[in-house]
């Protein structure tokens, strides 16, 4: 059968990088919307200037970082040992499994769900193997060690969000003199979040450009730039017009501008950290089809990214936000809770923050749950009552629904697919 994969070669791949494409474009539509919502829904920047930010964040972030994570979804979720006397079905797997999961992403972007890429990708994968070739094909085990970081996640990151929105409150807007404050400690919240984004960046992009940091070095360098960016902000405050004398709520107006500010730099960093997290997502399958029909049938060797498929998952990415990011950004934006600019930045900060930690494991997170939690953990901080409990019972029913809808799609393509080749 290995003949196959040698007269369609040619044919296979370029399906497979059209469909790679489709689900770069989804998570495009989906994730980076969601990922650019709070800064949208806080009005903190625009709808144009958000896509601008995403278009050069994102694609550095994939095309820097983007090589690590797809290791633990190309070779953790199924075992590649069913695969290796017939290596065309992992072929025609993976190419049902991206068409299942764009075709998803991009009816659940149509809808305003903030669904999970990584959700529709394993769900689909695990989907194919578990029918197509046989239950035993999944690794169940590491699939449950995903769908357990799945709720440790967004619970990580609610309580992050939640701790910096009320180190905001107590330290600047509870005070007698909230600009005054607001000029004292939001440089040191803008360093914060220049070190989680130099520490993403060094540990897991350069390493792609031949540089290696020891642990030591790299956290040298982000205290570094870290410390450069408090020095910026800090000039920057001191710029900003503003009257000391005005009444409170003018004063408060006038630290959420200075809030802006610095939701600009977490939008670029959690930008970052989605590229180089989440375009393994389109690109892992891919990379798996395109090393199988390279070698001719032969599975498991380690084989480099081939130079295309980075790019190609970058530019997907960066036009599924232009073309029709707008719904899933409102959702995240304003339909779940009322955001300012400090509440947007606490949730984007805890969101980055928590994308660096599992980003740097290795595993496989879902960003935008990370988001939501965060979101949710900036609401909780003003109670209950700050949260619209409709929008988040849709969200997590869209949740449910996401694994079983890429499993269901791709089972349905990977027996056309191979009625059509085999």
């Amino acid at each position: 059968m290995v003949d196959v994969l040698i007269t369609n070669g040619p044919w296979l791949i370029a399906i497979a990088a059209t469909f790679g494409f489709l689900m770069a474009w989804g998570i495009g539509a989906n994730d980076v919307a969601n990922a650019m919502g709070t800064s949208v829904g806080s009005k903190a920047i625009t709808i144009k200037q958000a896509i601008i930010i995403a278009m050069i964040f994102e694609f550095a972030g994939a095309y820097l970082a983007g090589g690590e994570v797809t290791s633990t979804i190309r070779k953790g979720i199924i075992d590649s040992a069913y695969f290796v006397n017939d290596p065309q079905l992992l072929v025609y797997g993976m190419i049902a499994s991206l068409l299942a999961a764009g075709i998803w992403l991009i009816l659940a972007s149509a809808l305003g769900w903030p669904v999970s890429t990584t959700h529709s990708i394993i769900g689909a994968i695990v989907g194919f193997a578990a029918v197509g070739v046989s239950p035993d094909a999944v690794e169940w085990g590491k699939v449950g060690g995903i769908v357990g970081s799945w709720i440790i996640t967004p619970a990580i990151s609610g309580f992050i969000a939640f701790a910096i929105f009320q180190s905001v409150q107590k330290l600047i807007f509870n005070t007698d003199d909230p600009l005054h404050n607001a000029k004292r400690y939001v440089p040191y919240y803008m360093g914060l979040a220049a070190f989680v984004m130099a520490l993403v960046t060094i540990k897991k992009g350069l390493k792609h450009l031949g540089f290696d940091f020891t642990n030591g070095q790299a956290y040298a360098l982000a205290v570094g730039l870290s410390v450069l960016v408090i020095l910026g902000g800090m000039i920057a405050i001191k710029r900003l017009k503003m009257d000391a004398k005005a009444d409170r709520q003018t004063q408060f107006g006038n630290v959420e501008k200075v809030f802006a500010i610095l939701m600009i730099v977490t939008a670029c960093c959690m930008a970052f950290a989605h590229g180089s997290n989440d375009v393994a997502n389109a690109i892992g399958p891919l990379a798996a089809v395109v090393a199988v029909v390279n070698s001719g049938g032969e599975i498991g060797s380690n084989s480099p990214l081939v130079w295309w498929i980075l790019p190609l998952g970058g530019v997907g990415i960066v036009m599924g936000l232009a073309i029709f990011g707008k719904r899933v950004m409102k959702t995240i934006g304003t339909n779940i809770t009322h955001l300012t600019p400090s509440r947007g930045f606490a949730a984007e900060l805890a969101a980055a923050s928590t994308v660096v930690i599992a980003s740097g494991t290795g595993l496989p997170i879902s960003t935008t749950q990370t988001l939501v939690g965060a979101v949710l953990g900036v609401g909780m901080a003003r109670g209950i009552a700050a949260i619209n409990l409709g929008v988040v019972r849709n969200i997590v029913i869209s949740w449910v629904i996401t694994l079983p809808a890429g499993a269901g799609l791709s089972i349905i393509f990977f027996f056309t697919i191979k009625g059509i080749f085999g």
